[in-house]
Order: structure tokens, then C-alpha cells, then sequence
């Protein structure tokens, strides 16, 4: 309020603050009463109501906005936010890192077969001229490590052609219809570079059967993106020159869309490569190591029996990065020796301390499994006998080298096997009138096999020569994906198949620990030597044997039968599939109650 006010001196003028509302009314009414000449304002707050109400609101939100969208470029791997419908494919320079056949050992056949697509795109008119069309789709099936993404490498280094790759789980992402999106952008991509070869690793990430009961957020997701890619691969011309080539080591999981002629019509299968294979695949691997004189590839190759690729590759990197610890400047036999222990077994853990006891239990049950290999007929020679701990829960360790690569196995050959398992076992039983939990891998595997043997190769003479427990389909329920065995018999078959199985390993293993017990003294005479050496040769081992068969070991009998002298039963052997077990037999870890880690 401004006014003036009449002093004693004269008139003043004076402005007041800011008066309360409540006391505007009775002070105005008294300054009219004394006619004082006064005036009201409103003071103006449009700027300070314009920040508050919409500057501070708007930079407060935009700069959250930034934050979150900043952090989360970084997880996207600092693209854009609004880019993550593109795909994120990676166009292979072959400029830089070119691969050609040369360098893929052991896959034969699998080469001959992309030949054919190796050609086509060099020269597509050679088939287009009489209407023929290439495949679409080419999935490669076969187990981790055995070469699929390099083999598809190397039709893209042969073919001089871009190469896209990209893994089934770069489609998916937390926004709903991204995956669908990166689809049909990575087919605009590969169009455009046409012709070229589209790689999707692990395609069964994506190409899951669908439907079920319950279908998740995350299902639809993955089915909203498969039926995408099928609609793509439907789309296109096959005369662009557009390959897609995928693979998968599930391929039980896979829709029956995708296998269907016109979208991955033609399928290879990328097995573990036999013995040539595996000496092909050394010396690629071995090209930048330095080898010694006394290395020869042929026989490294026959002591990794069912190694892939990528187990290769590993042997030759440990037995050069043992060398390089040793101070070496070539790569020695020993060195893969010690590799190859090291990839089956795991690392050696000296300082593991067992006591005396323990020891000399690892050490007969060792010997059981060695001395049950050379006395049956049909079992795998022995390589290796050692009592040092390997890896998880191993504290010792039996390794058996096939002679050669098996396909199909007769009843008496899986049986000798069952007894090399049960050896272990027996030889415990034999010596400390006692078993320990050490045997715990080995009547698992057992198990196992003699199940096999009753339900799929019709090997049970109670039962007959028919197939039980037949495979099933992909099935989803609640969300959540079955595969396995359906059984397909009634509750008193099931009671005869665990009867039989039964029978098959309590036979075995009384076989085999009668076995044992006529060469009581080679297995004690042995095992005391292995405990001394904590490792035995094999050729050391069956020198030791034959002396004790020769009667010339220190309490040696020259009676020691072999395996089949010990009447085993005569039986029909019906050819069967090989069980795929290991060449190792390890003693697991003994823990109270259990065996194993």
C-alpha cells in the first residue's frame, strides 16, 4: 500500500509490505474513514509460476529420460534406444579373418554336400538356365564343438559372398515385437548384399515348437519371431542368391515348420570325427605349434577317442601351454599326454591329501577296473592307471584306449563292459571285505547301460527281442518343455524290466569278482606298485600282469584264467547300437553317504 501520512512535520509518503488477508478489509475501511489517499497492487508471478509449473517439471523428466535412456544404450552396447528393432547381425570381413575348407579338417562329407551351394552362388546361372532352385535353408545338426559355425564360415570364405551372422538369442529382447522386427531386418539386409549367406547360430532358441496349455509373455514373444522368420523364408525369391544356413544341437526341439521342404529342406549332420578325422583336425590345429621329433599326430589321435573339434584344439593349446611352462621350445609327446589327462580328468590336485586308507582304497578299486579290462575278452585295452585327484570328486582315475572306432556292439561286449565298470567294486569287496561310496559313477553308468540293454536293444530273454520306452515328441506343458520316454507298458512289465536289469548287473558283478578273486594276488602284487608309483603305463601294467600269469611276480600263480574261461553263459549277441561310454573309469570322490562331489 503506498499512501501519505500526516505527521507532526507535515505529510509523508509511505509504502507498505505485503498484508495479510485477513487485515486488508478492516484497514482499508479505516483508511477511507480518515481519507487517506491510497492504492492496491498485485504483484505479477507469471515468470515464477511459469518455472515452477512447467521449465522444472519438463528438465526434471527430460533429464531422467536421459539417464535411463543413456544407461540403457550402454546394455544395448551403446546403439541408440530407438534402434533396438534393428538387427544385430555381424557382417563377416573376409578381408580380415577368411576361411576356407583348408582349414576344416575331418568333415568330409559334410564339405561335399555344401559344394553344391558353393556353386550355386559362384555360378547362378548355371542353374538358373534349367529352372533349378537351391535350397533355401541348410541346418546343420550336430554336438557343441564339432565345427558348424566354422564349416559355415568356410562356405562364405569359398564363395567370396558376404557372410551375416548372428545367434538366435540377438532376436529376443525385453520390448514386445522387437524379435519380429530384427527379422525383417536382417532379411532387408542380406536382399540388399544379395548374393550372400545369412548364418543363425542356435536357431532352436527361436525355433522351439510351439503352443502348449500355457503360453507365457516370453513364449508369444519367441513364436511372434518364428513365425517371422518363416514368413521371410517363404518371401523371398529363391533366385536372389539368399542363403540361410542355421545350426543347432537340439534338434528334437524343433518346429516341424522349419524342417518342412522349402525353408530348411536339406539338414547335415556333424558328427565327431573318426580316428582319421581327429589326425586331420591335429595337424590344422598344430600348424602353429612347434612340434618335437618324437610327436606323432597318428597317435594322439588314437588316444582321444570321441573328442570334437573344439577338445582338440584344446589338447594342442594345454600341451603348448605346458611346454611354454616348462621352459621348452617345442611341444614334446609328453606334453600331450599330460593334455589330454588334463582335458578327460581335469586338473591334478596334488595337494589333496588322502589318508593311507584311502589311498590304498582308490588304489585296488583302480586295479579292479584295470585288471577286469585285460581278463575279459571283449573290453577296451588299458592306457593309463593313476591314483593322483583330478577335477571334481575323482581320486583316481582308469583310461582305456578302443583299437578301433565302434558303430554297433554285441550283448558280450556290453557285458564285459558292465564288468570293467563293476571291477572297481568287486575288487573292494575282495580285499576290504567291505565296499566304500567310491563306486557311485560306476553303478550309474552301469544302470544305465544294463537298462538299455533290456528296454531298447531287446537284449532281455524274459522279455524278448522288442523295443521299450519309446521316444516322444517335444511336448510343452505349463510353460515348460518335456522330451524323454513315454512309457508304453503296463506296471507289471516295468516290475520285469527292473528284475531284469537287476540280474544283468548282479551276474556281471559276481562274474567279474570271482574274476578278481583268482587273481587276488596280481591285483594286491599290482595295486602296491601303483600306490607306490601313483601312476602306471599301460604296457608297464601288463608286464606286471604277465609276470604274475608267468608265476614270476613275487607271489605269482601261472594259473590266472582269462575272462572267458569263466563259462560265461551262452547267449544270442543281436547286433546293437554302441552305449557311449566314456574311456574312463574314475573313482569318485568318497563322502559319508555319498559318492561324487
Amino acid at each position: 500500500i503506498e499512501g501519505k501520512m500526516q505527521t507532526e512535520e507535515g505529510q509523508k509518503n509511505f509504502v507498505t509490505s505485503r498484508i495479510p488477508q485477513v487485515e486488508i478489509q478492516d484497514l482499508v475501511t479505516q483508511l477511507q474513514e480518515k481519507g487517506v489517499d491510497f492504492s492496491g497492487r498485485v504483484e505479477s508471478t507469471f515468470w515464477r509460476d511459469f518455472l515452477l509449473t512447467w521449465v522444472l517439471p519438463i528438465g526434471l523428466i527430460a533429464f531422467i529420460w536421459f539417464f535411463v535412456f543413456r544407461r540403457f544404450s550402454r546394455r544395448i552396447g551403446g546403439a541408440s534406444p530407438m534402434s533396438f528393432g534393428q538387427s544385430k547381425v555381424k557382417l563377416y570381413d573376409r578381408s580380415i579373418d577368411r576361411v576356407t575348407f583348408d582349414d576344416v579338417a575331418g568333415l568330409d562329407e559334410a564339405k561335399e554336400e555344401l559344394k553344391e551351394i558353393i556353386d550355386f552362388l559362384r555360378q547362378p546361372q548355371k542353374y538358373r538356365a534349367i529352372g533349378a532352385n537351391i535350397p533355401k535353408g541348410v541346418l546343420l545338426v550336430g554336438a557343441p564343438g564339432t565345427g558348424k559355425t566354422l564349416l559355415a564360415r568356410a562356405v562364405a570364405g569359398e564363395a567370396d559372398v558376404p557372410f551375416f551372422s548372428i545367434s538366435g538369442s540377438q532376436f529376443m529382447e525385453m520390448f514386445v515385437g522387437v524379435g519380429a522386427a530384427r527379422v525383417r531386418d536382417l532379411f532387408e539386409q542380406a536382399k540388399a548384399k544379395a548374393p550372400c549367406i545369412v548364418f543363425i547360430d542356435e536357431i532352436d532358441t527361436i525355433g522351439k515348437v510351439r503352443g502348449g496349455i500355457v503360453a507365457s509373455g516370453g513364449t508369444e514373444e519367441r513364436e511372434q519371431t518364428l513365425n517371422q522368420l518363416l514368413s521371410e523364408m517363404d518371401g523371398f525369391d529363391p533366385q536372389t542368391g539368399v542363403i540361410i544356413l542355421a545350426a543347432t544341437n537340439r534338434p528334437e526341439v524343433l518346429d516341424s515348420a522349419i524342417l518342412r521342404p522349402g525353408r530348411f529342406d536339406r539338414q547335415i549332420m556333424i558328427d565327431r570325427p573318426d580316428i582319421k578325422g581327429r589326425e586331420e583336425i591335429l595337424k590344422v590345429h598344430a600348424r602353429k605349434v612347434k612340434l618335437a621329433e618324437d610327436v606323432d599326430l597318428k597317435v594322439i589321435a588314437a588316444r582321444t577317442p570321441g573328442f570334437a573339434g573344439a577338445e582338440l584344439a584344446n589338447v594342442v593349446n594345454e600341451a603348448a601351454l605346458l611346454a611354454a611352462r616348462k621352459g621348452k621350445d617345442r611341444v614334446h609327446e609328453e606334453d600331450f599326454e599330460q593334455a589330454i589327462d588334463r582335458v578327460v580328468g581335469g586338473l591334478e590336485l596334488k595337494s589333496r591329501i588322502l589318508s593311507d586308507k584311502e589311498r590304498r582304497v582308490v588304489a585296488f578299486h583302480e586295479v579292479g577296473h584295470a585288471l577286469a579290462a585285460s581278463l575279459l575278452e571283449h573290453a577296451d585295452p588299458v592306457h593309463r592307471i593313476t591314483v593322483i585327484p583330478r577335477g571334481i570328486g575323482a581320486l583316481g582315475m582308469t583310461m582305456q584306449l578302443p583299437e578301433e572306432d565302434r558303430y554297433i556292439m554285441t550283448r558280450p561286449e556290453l557285458e564285459d563292459r558292465l564288468g570293467v565298470l563293476l571291477g572297481g567294486r568287486a575288487a573292494e569287496e575282495i580285499v576290504f571285505k567291505e565296499v566304500s561310496t567310491g563306486a557311485q559313477n560306476d553303478l550309474e553308468k552301469a544302470t544305465i547301460m544294463a537298462r538299455k540293454m533290456v528296454e531298447d536293444y531287446g537284449m532281455s530273454e524274459k522279455l524278448g527281442p522288442i523295443s521299450l520306452g519309446l521316444e516322444r515328441g517335444a511336448r510343452l506343458l505349463m510353460g515348460e518343455f518335456s522330451y524323454g520316454k513315454e512309457a508304453n507298458y503296463s506296471e507289471a512289465t516295468a516290475e520285469l524290466i527292473d528284475r531284469e536289469v537287476k540280474e544283468i548287473i548282479t551276474s556281471n558283478y559276481l562274474r567279474v569278482r570271482d574274476l578278481l578273486q583268482e587273481n587276488k594276488q596280481a591285483l594286491e602284487g599290482i595295486a602296491e606298485v601303483l600306490l607306490d608309483k601313483e601312476t602306471l603305463e599301460g604296457d608297464k601294467f601288463r608286464e606286471l600282469l604277465e609276470s604274475y600269469r608267468s608265476g614270476k611276480g613275487d607271489e605269482g600263480r601261472s594259473d590266472v584264467p582269462r575272462g572267458d574261461e569263466q563259462g560265461r553263459e551262452s547267449r544270442p549277441a543281436p547286433a546293437s547300437m554302441p552305449e557311449p561310454t566314456g574311456s574312463t573309469q574314475p573313482e569318485e570322490a568318497v563322502n559319508p553317504g555319498k559318492a561324487g562331489p
